[in-house]
């Protein structure tokens, strides 16, 4: 019996990754989308979630760093989240993109910056956006409930990733 996730194909990888694109760029683009304070950094979501995807199937990662890698793909395809997208549309991205901050960050210190590159298909330099994602993740986790274990957690570790 074989246990192992099953990982979408290279084409239904694709598929996801251009249509959470293209209705994201419908969004920026409408009036709500024009007045988001975070616009710029939603369109990191679908090259982050790419990242994520890419790298679970990477041979130089071990079954820890795949077993977080899997629980934050699986945060970003969950119906409820902290921050839903059904309810709030495209805003409630940004607690998955917060989490998969933390979690690529997380390996990158373990394993170093090159295991994670290599994976990255977006336009900027993604320690760069990394950085840019660390900075607005205070303000991110302030709406994600105060009691909750995961907000508390990933607000502490986002501190030391500024």
């Amino acid at each position: 019996m074989n246990t192992s996730p099953q990982i979408p194909s290279e084409q239904e990888q694709q598929d996801f990754y251009y249509k959470l694109r293209a209705k994201l760029v419908s969004f920026l683009a409408s009036k709500s989308g024009k007045k988001s304070k975070f616009a710029q950094y939603l369109m990191f979501v679908p090259d982050l979630f790419h990242l994520l995807v890419k790298t679970l199937t990477d041979s130089k990662i071990d079954k820890k760093n795949r077993a977080l890698i899997g629980a934050s793909i699986a945060y970003f395809i969950m119906p409820v989240d902290f921050i839903p997208e059904g309810l709030i549309g495209f805003g409630g991205y940004l607690d998955d993109l917060v989490i998969a901050t933390f979690i690529v960050n997380t390996i990158i210190n373990k394993l170093g910056p090159e295991v994670i590159e290599k994976n990255w298909t977006g336009d900027d330099n993604l320690l760069h956006v990394l950085q840019k994602i660390a900075g607005i993740s205070d303000e991110v986790t302030n709406k994600i409930p105060v009691k909750s274990v995961l907000g508390l957690f990933i607000k502490e570790e986002s501190k030391g990733l500024k």
